[in-house]
């Protein structure tokens, strides 16, 4: 555990440097993910950085394209590609493109960036490993904004009729979004008892607490018969004090006196 805390301490800091490096970028939302998407990619998902076509692995959407910077950076230090590449982020002729591309970077599974098309695309593959007896799964990652869409209820409601117990939707619910509030924009609670009215084995936790993110993956794929979903409360900005639940840092990177704050929050003063 205390390795896997480290290690969120990484991805932040990676997150901070190359949004900064880029001059723009998503920090917010890519803070408040990092546990999630660190346990998954160091300790839950089946994969292999070094055969990225493998038919075996595992599948990640990244539902929310904008936040990814932290899905770039567990990627590097899972071994996709270099660390010190993460600083190229939305240059030109860079792998790492401000929304990313299966196209340019291998391990990404599909270009993403228009909100609300994550889910139907999780739950096309799971269709797909049923047809090919395949026993993948598939995890997609969502925004809490991201909810407003319509099309992301089409997708919860195929899930279900198709008992596709192979897709684990995560929701990153911070409450905030680029305009504000998610509630003040256009509410999206109770989510709890929306997705369990749709018949989907609903897991709450602390999305920073690496116990529980760890236990919701266990629990989600132990679950046969209804697809799972793990609605994470988390903090936008997290680990960065001057960040933290301001909606003004959802699309905004930090000058090189905020760099230095936001590394010393993450790592300690002096380190």
């Amino acid at each position: 555990m205390e390795e896997l805390k480290k290690s969120c301490k990484d991805v932040r800091g990676d997150i901070v440097r190359m949004t900064a490096a880029a001059g723009s970028g998503h920090p917010g939302g890519s803070l408040s993910a990092v546990e999630l998407m660190t346990a998954l990619y160091f300790n839950v998902m089946n994969h292999r950085p070094q055969e990225v076509a493998w038919p075996e692995r595992d599948r990640f959407i990244l539902s929310k394209g904008h936040v990814c910077p932290v899905l770039y950076s567990v990627m590097a230090r899972s071994g996709y590609f270099s660390v010190e590449e993460l600083l190229t982020l939305r240059t030109l002729g860079s792998k790492l493109q401000g929304h990313p591309s299966s196209k340019l970077l291998p391990g990404v599974e599909v270009s993403s960036g228009s909100l609300g098309q994550g889910l139907s695309i999780a739950n096309g593959l799971a269709l797909s490993a049923r047809l090919n007896k395949k026993g993948f799964r598939i995890y997609c990652l969502l925004g809490d904004g991201e909810l407003q869409e319509g099309q992301v209820w089409e997708a919860v409601m195929t899930a279900a009729h198709y008992k596709l117990d192979q897709v684990c939707a995560l929701v990153d619910y911070n409450n905030l979004q680029i305009d504000g509030t998610v509630e003040a924009v256009m509410g999206v609670a109770p989510l709890v008892e929306k997705w369990q009215s749709f018949n989907w084995h609903t897991i709450q936790i602390d999305g920073h607490d690496l116990s529980q993110v760890l236990a919701a993956y266990e629990e989600a794929k132990q679950t046969k018969g209804k697809p799972s979903v793990i609605i994470a409360t988390t903090v936008k900005g997290k680990g960065c004090s001057f960040m933290e639940n301001v909606a003004g840092w959802h699309g905004k990177s930090c000058n090189e006196k905020e760099l230095q704050i936001a590394l010393d929050d993450i790592y300690g003063k002096g380190n």
